[in-house]
């Protein structure tokens, strides 16, 4: 186990709001003392929420209206300050500045180039937090704007809205202020934006914009902003600027690639005087990316993925220019396993040999935002599995761990420590369970599908359900309240009896059963009141995961999820939902859909052991997750949802990659429901995708109905049947969005559904909103879901 000591921030404080409080006791930071001499060391970024998400109850506080927007600005202050006070106490030479949000960085992009939406009525001057809250959340009168996910991750982004006539201005000076703030303790930071290439290229063409508008033609437009905020933070002292440039991943045509050469030549007088370092990250950068980045004459260094891009180490070898620095990210950001340290030091070394070792910064991959904060707060965690994790906080350890060895002073303690963690994960029992593994490998030949078509299937579900045309459903959860978190938190801590436990979570499903009739929804959920997380519940109740107290990572917005460690084979030792989907159909004569997370998704929300493929491991958890399906049939819940909203996520970011990818994944899913009876239903849902180029494999996954984000999309979705693609099964594209506060009228909802009408057929099409309400209130729930079922009933008369 690591040796690790804690130090407090300078200048302990207290944050106090009307909603919640904590002190400095919650935002320790563990870190190991070094000597004060900074080595070649850099973190790519780090996580906002702080230890004990002290971010997010700030930021809900002040959505609430009960905090101020300057006791909101305190909080985050005081979060920032403690970042950056770690880093520096733990020898990070290169530190991040501007990488914290109160929502997203692409967001703050946005804003600081004053491309605000019209529909916001933002009239010039610096973005506030109105403006800014309102592009992220919607209010009263308009929706957000788009939320999708960031490459590969579990982290979501506010998606830009650009079109020819958007007038770019410097609206936010935050990259500044935030510079200054920490140059004022005594801290020279590096501060960080999102490239320009990148940030346009993760846009999209604004409503009435042609889709076929050249987002990159907008190069020449943001530039001036971006030279506006280089010369102030050249004034303002920095040495350093940090350009994230992740698309540089991704399969990039020569257009997309001279937008970078372009971009940089236009910049390269502003950015004269300063040493600036392209970022990229969560893949292999290919030949030609890296022959065009490598060639720009304005950048002192590159950051490279050494942890997931190995290929690009090949590319290194090949030729790097002289004189560069080489940002090396060895040190994993996307999950939470100790480094090999022995290993990296290899690797460093080597990048050494080829660049020089004074050109050579140790780094993480990316962001250390994918992680868990801070493993000195897990107190109850089994220590050994313990002592093979690293968090935030001990990865900044062990980037300066490594930087120190690579200029020739090894800690041989630390180096010794962990090699022994190393060997007691690699040898110990609690990993490998031969059983498991031989019927996980007997999966590899098998196709696993249902016996009959899925036409046959709906016929015979139809028969035995009897559903109306345009049937309403929702996706699972119903919010989650004060009372029913406090019942959850009091009963796992063994401090109220296990039947009075079980009688308010039936009583809360009876509540939720009620309503939906109430509400004259068609086939209806049990609202999950037993359920914390839609993975770590069924991670809980699964042999090979381990969780953590405080092991949350930001989702998106003020949203944190707490992913379990997957850290041996999977099997199911007994029923995990039998008990509650039974109890909740028998409270109803309606249809009750039991609600399962599928395997693709528990994988991907997860952090998953890295010493077997996460192929392998997705088998196992299929193969639980059979068993669970077949149970339920066996006690009467004949509709069955098993949720995949992570299966567009896991897409490799490589074209070259894809097919292996979704060949498994869907195969995971197949293999979950292939032994059921033609009259179960099988649902699935998935959530903040681009769908489109994978509606193949979403088809061949051969669910009965499947649910999809669709309205903050603007109907993105629908345009793949618009072109043709035909689509047998049942179909729910969102009519609303449930991430937004806001309540959609009737006449809004039903004008989706005509949409959805245009092409689809109707005996096909649900109507349901996007996702799951958990994160809403009721005030908002009842009308939202009222106004749902008056639009498909206004529908259902006319089409009769």
């Amino acid at each position: 186990m690591y040796k690790l000591c804690s130090i407090q921030c300078v200048a302990p404080f207290t944050f106090s709001l009307r909603c919640f409080s904590f002190t400095p006791s919650s935002l320790r930071f563990s870190v190991r003392a070094t000597s004060c001499r900074a080595m070649a060391s850099h973190i790519v970024g780090y996580p906002r929420m702080g230890p004990k998400r002290e971010l997010k109850f700030a930021l809900e506080c002040f959505w609430d209206g009960k905090s101020s927007a300057e006791e909101l600005q305190k909080v985050a202050a005081e979060l920032r300050s403690a970042i950056w006070k770690q880093m520096a106490e733990a020898g990070i030479k290169y530190i991040p500045s501007n990488t914290f949000s109160y929502y997203d960085q692409v967001l703050d992009t946005t804003a600081m180039l004053g491309a605000v939406p019209a529909r916001y009525s933002w009239n010039g001057g610096e973005i506030g937090f109105d403006v800014y809250f309102s592009m992220a959340r919607g209010n009263a009168s308009v929706p957000a704007m788009e939320m999708t996910k960031w490459f590969d991750t579990n982290y979501h982004y506010i998606v830009p809205e650009l079109g020819p006539d958007v007038k770019f201005s410097y609206a936010s000076h935050k990259a500044v202020e935030e510079y200054k703030e920490a140059k004022v303790l005594g801290i020279n930071t590096v501060p960080v934006l999102v490239g320009p290439v990148s940030y346009l290229l993760l846009s999209k063409p604004a409503k009435g914009v042609e889709k076929s508008f050249s987002l990159l033609s907008l190069i020449d437009k943001i530039l001036p902003v971006y030279r506006e905020v280089v010369a102030e933070l050249k004034a303002a002292g920095a040495t350093w600027i940090q350009f994230d440039e992740p698309s540089l991943v991704k399969d990039l045509d020569a257009h997309q690639l001279q937008a970078f050469t372009h971009a940089y030549e236009e910049l390269e007088s502003s950015l004269s005087g300063l040493n600036v370092l392209i970022e990229t990250y969560f893949a292999d950068v290919a030949a030609e990316a890296y022959k065009t980045v490598t060639s720009l004459k304005a950048v002192s260094g590159y950051g490279f993925d050494i942890v997931r891009g190995t290929k690009t180490l090949d590319l290194i070898k090949q030729g790097f220019p002289s004189g560069k620095f080489l940002f090396a990210g060895v040190v994993d950001g996307r999950n939470i396993w100790a480094n090999n340290l022995a290993s990296s030091l290899n690797t460093l070394q080597e990048l050494g040999d080829i660049v020089g070792s004074d050109k050579v910064v140790v780094s993480t991959s990316c962001s250390l935002l994918h992680t868990a904060v801070d493993l000195v707060n897990e107190t109850k965690l089994d220590q050994e599995i313990k002592s093979w994790l690293a968090f935030a906080a001990q990865k900044v350890v062990e980037v300066n761990a490594l930087a120190k060895a690579l200029s020739g002073q090894k800690d041989e303690v630390f180096f010794s420590a962990n090699a022994a963690a190393l060997a007691s994960r690699k040898s110990s029992p609690r990993v490998t369970n031969e059983a498991v593994q031989k019927a996980a490998a007997a999966l590899k030949g098998s196709d696993h599908r249902r016996a009959t078509n899925v036409s046959a299937r709906l016929y015979a579900q139809q028969k035995k359900l009897n559903l109306p045309v345009l049937p309403t459903t929702t996706i699972g959860s119903f919010p989650q309240t004060a009372d029913l978190r406090r019942v959850r938190r009091e009963f796992k801590a063994n401090k109220i009896a296990e039947e009075d436990y079980i009688r308010f979570i039936k009583e809360e499903i009876n509540n939720v059963v009620k309503l939906q009739e109430e509400l004259d929804i068609d086939v209806l959920v049990h609202g999950e009141p037993e359920r914390n997380d839609m993975v770590e519940y069924f991670g809980e109740q699964l042999s090979g995961f381990a969780f953590t107290a405080n092991g949350w990572v930001q989702s998106y917005g003020s949203r944190c999820v707490k992913p379990p460690i997957i850290y041996g084979d999977v099997s199911r030792p007994k029923p995990m939902t039998v008990f509650w989907s039974s109890t909740a159909q028998s409270m109803t004569k309606r249809p009750m859909k039991g609600m399962l997370t599928g395997p693709v998704t528990i994988l991907n929300w997860s952090f998953v052991r890295d010493d077997q493929p996460r192929f392998e491991t997705c088998y196992q958890i299929a193969l639980a997750i059979k068993d669970e399906v077949e149970d339920l049939e066996k006690a009467g819940v004949t509709v069955i949802q098993i949720d995949e909203a992570a299966l567009r996520e896991g897409l490799p970011l490589r074209k070259s990659e894809e097919a292996f990818y979704l060949n498994w994944a869907v195969h995971s899913f197949r293999i979950t429901n292939c032994g059921v009876k033609d009259t179960t239903q099988i649902h699935t849902h998935m959530c903040y995708s681009n769908f489109n180029e994978i509606i193949h494999s979403i088809i061949d996954m051969d669910a009965d109905v499947i649910t999809i984000e669709n309205s903050r999309s603007d109907e993105k979705l629908l345009s793949v049947f618009h072109e043709g693609v035909k689509y047998g099964a049942g179909i729910g594209p969102g009519v609303y969005d449930i991430h937004s506060p806001r309540i959609p009228p009737t006449g809004e909802i039903a004008a989706r559904i005509n949409k959805m009408l245009a092409v689809l057929e109707s005996n096909v099409l649900w109507v349901n909103p996007d996702c799951g309400l958990k994160t809403r209130k009721y005030t908002e729930v009842k009308p939202a879901l009222t106004n749902m079922v008056a639009a498909a009933k206004l529908i259902r008369n006319q089409l009769s």
